[in-house]
């Protein structure tokens, strides 16, 4: 098969090499890609949120398949292009995915089908939205509605600092997505990734995984869009599995498929736990980043046939083939990420670090410059490695991040420490 790709972060890069593995893939495309992607396959420069361009490039190319990675292809509609075209494809709906494109459709979907969730409110201006905070204090949580990279929540353990995120966001720190803000009852816990795929009547679980948001050591810091990641999360014990599936993912397919707008494709469920039980904080329309990077690096070469099978509606017939090992990724971002952080210095000492089923450096942020690797973004690397234990998975990870050369990065020490 010819398959391509759109992204060029950690998630498309490690989505790549699972694809790579697998002997259906005969050629493998993605746009834009980066270096490290560049590495093992083809990088295309296209507008991936035209969906015009994207089909005009599948057709010249004789594409069978393609795998949307980011949440702003999906939100612009080009799995809807894609399929239009008869184009066989691996991403929701523009309407599905609105499950992550505004934070309140989904709370919509979770009062209409009983989904537990914070309680929440959603506000055009900032004013009502201030009287709110007043009325019911803090800690509360502050989103902007729309798409944020990830970066559009706060969580205000003051007053002050959700008045002050009120009007930041209506300011047009986020831009469009801040238009309209979200505020949630907050929910204390400890917070986990539950993936499943879908082909809009059928489930599978995938996998689970823990983020660490938080810029700094011991979750410290500003929130940033992922700082390292652990697969899988000891916390998601079967039985939590199970009620987060009756519970929550089961009446959400079926409340979308109700709505006319079926959900295929990837449906990542962010999860915070406490005594026992699981509500839901968010869902994302794609594969976590960092959580794709160690997802990927355990289910292998398998990865294609169950995301074919989402897209073709067979995925009743799957079943996924897990290891019992653990797998972790340790992001090194640039000095001065989430804020501002300066571009092109150069990352030495990659050459030594020979990718295998067990150790690889994903390529987030990084270009190719006069024969050298330079970093081009905030979270510029993904270093993951898998262990039969957590703590050998963390170890290794941790000497691959000891070999790299790049003074102008840094990286959170303790990535898996609530497991660990």
């Amino acid at each position: 098969m010819n398959i391509l790709i759109l992204g060029g972060g950690g998630r498309e890069h490690a989505l790549a090499w699972a694809i790579k593995q697998n002997p259906k893939c005969d050629r493998l495309i993605v746009a834009p890609g980066n270096a490290g992607i560049a590495q093992m396959a083809e990088c295309a420069d296209i507008d991936i949120l035209s969906g015009a361009t994207v089909v005009t490039f599948c057709e010249e190319n004789t594409v069978d398949f393609v795998v949307i990675g980011p949440e702003a292809p999906l939100a612009a509609g080009i799995a809807d292009a894609l399929a239009a075209a008869g184009i066989l494809v691996f991403g929701p709906s523009a309407a599905a995915a609105r499950l992550e494109a505004s934070k309140a459709f989904t709370k919509e979907v979770c009062d209409a089908c009983a989904a537990p969730t914070a309680a929440w409110a959603r506000f055009a201006a900032a004013e009502p939205a201030r009287a709110y905070v007043e009325r019911h204090g803090a800690p509360i949580v502050v989103k902007a509605d729309g798409l944020a990279a990830g970066k559009g929540v706060v969580v205000a353990m003051t007053k002050a600092e959700a008045l002050a995120a009120i009007d930041d966001m209506f300011a047009g720190e986020f831009g469009a997505a801040g238009a309209e803000v979200v505020i949630e009852e907050f929910m204390a816990g400890e917070e986990a990734s539950f993936f499943v795929l879908s082909d809009g009547e059928n489930v599978l679980p995938i996998g689970t995984a823990q983020d660490h948001k938080r810029v700094g050591d011991g979750d410290t810091g500003p929130n940033t869009g992922g700082m390292g990641a652990y697969s899988p999360a000891p916390v998601l014990t079967d039985a939590i599995q199970a009620q987060v599936m009756a519970e929550i993912v089961h009446p959400t397919i079926r409340e979308m498929a109700r709505r006319g707008t079926p959900y295929r494709g990837v449906l990542y469920a962010g999860l915070m736990i406490e005594d026992g039980r699981a509500r839901l904080v968010e869902y994302n329309c794609r594969f976590g980043d960092p959580e794709a990077q160690v997802l990927a690096l355990r289910l292998g070469a398998q990865l294609l046939d169950l995301l074919l099978a989402a897209a073709e509606n067979r995925l009743g017939e799957m079943r996924v083939n897990w290891a019992d090992d653990h797998a972790l990724t340790v992001v090194m971002a640039a000095q001065g990420y989430p804020g501002r952080y300066a571009k092109g210095s150069v990352i030495r000492g990659l050459e030594g670090l020979a990718p295998n089923a067990q150790e690889m450096v994903f390529h987030a942020g990084t270009a190719a410059k006069d024969g050298q690797i330079v970093a081009s973004g905030g979270r510029v690397l993904n270093v993951t490695a898998r262990g039969a234990t957590l703590a050998e998975a963390q170890a290794r990870a941790y000497a691959m991040v000891d070999a790299i050369d790049w003074p102008e990065g840094f990286c959170r020490r303790d990535i898996g420490w609530r497991a660990l």
